[in-house]
C-alpha cells in the first residue's frame, strides 16, 4: 500500500519514510504544500501524512481541496499545544491527528493500524436503517435515496452503528475498532466524526443519540428518536 508524507522537515520525512519502506508500505514523500496536492490527487496514494506548517500552500488549504475531491484517509501533524489546530483538521475533514514532536514509532503504529483498518474491510451487501442506506462494496451512503458524500472513517463509523442499531456503541470501541488504540479524555477523533455525520444525515430527527459516559447509538426508527 502507498503513503505520501507531505511536511517540510525533510530529515523527518526521510525518518519516517525509512521506517514505513521497513514496514513494507511504499513512501514518497513532499516538502512543498503545492507539490504535495498535486501528488496527493493525482498519485493513487492509499494514505496522507500531512503537515500543517508547509511552504506554498498550507496543511489546512490541502485538506480542504482534497475532501472536494477523495475520500483518501489523512493523518495531521499538529505543532504540540495547538488544540485549535487539531480541532479545525477534524472539522474539516482529516481521519487522525498528531502533535510535534512525537515518537515516531507511535506515528508508524498508527499509519498501520489505519491501513489494516482499510486491508480488512469486507464489502457485504446494502444496509438501510431509518432513511440511511450504505453500500459497503461502493462505499455509498444515501439520506431519503439522495448521495450524501462521507469520508473513508466517517463512512467506517457509519457502518458500525448501523450494524449495531438500536444498540450503544462505545468510544473505546470505536476507537479500537478504527484506530487500534484506546479513546483517552482528550480525544476528539471520534467524536468530531459523530458530529460531521449528523450535520451530513440528520434533518429534523437525530439519527445518532449520544449516550453519555457510554458511547453512541444508531436509531433504528423515526419512533426512537429523541434528543441527540
Amino acid at each position: 500500500m502507498r503513503i505520501l508524507i507531505v511536511d517540510d522537515d525533510e530529515e523527518l520525512s526521510a525518518l519516517l519514510s525509512e521506517l514505513l519502506v521497513r514496514e513494507g508500505f511504499r513512501v514518497d514523500t513532499q516538502n512543498d504544500g503545492r507539490r504535495g496536492l498535486a501528488a496527493a490527487l493525482n498519485g493513487g496514494y492509499d494514505l496522507l501524512v500531512l503537515d500543517v506548517m508547509l511552504p506554498g500552500i498550507d496543511g489546512f488549504e490541502i485538506l480542504k481541496r482534497i475532501r472536494r475531491e477523495a475520500r483518501l484517509p489523512i493523518l495531521m501533524l499538529t505543532a504540540r499545544g495547538e488544540d485549535e489546530d487539531r480541532i479545525v483538521g477534524l472539522e474539516m475533514g482529516a481521519d487522525d491527528y498528531m502533535s510535534k514532536p512525537f515518537n515516531t514509532r507511535e506515528l508508524v503504529a498508527r499509519i498501520k493500524a489505519i491501513m489494516r483498518r482499510l486491508e480488512e474491510r469486507h464489502p457485504g451487501g446494502k444496509l438501510e436503517v431509518n432513511g440511511i442506506t450504505i453500500d459497503p462494496g461502493s462505499r455509498e451512503v444515501l439520506r431519503e435515496g439522495a448521495a450524501v458524500e462521507a469520508t473513508t472513517f466517517e463512512f467506517d463509523i457509519l457502518e458500525t452503528l448501523m450494524r449495531s442499531a438500536g444498540r450503544v456503541v462505545s468510544r473505546d470501541q470505536l476507537m479500537e475498532e478504527l484506530y487500534g488504540r484506546k479513546a483517552t479524555p482528550f480525544d476528539r477523533s471520534v467524536d468530531m466524526h459523530i458530529s460531521h455525520l449528523r450535520k451530513k444525515l440528520e434533518g429534523d430527527r437525530p439519527l445518532i443519540k449520544t449516550v453519555r459516559g457510554v458511547g453512541y447509538q444508531f436509531v433504528r426508527s423515526p419512533d426512537e428518536g429523541g434528543p441527540p
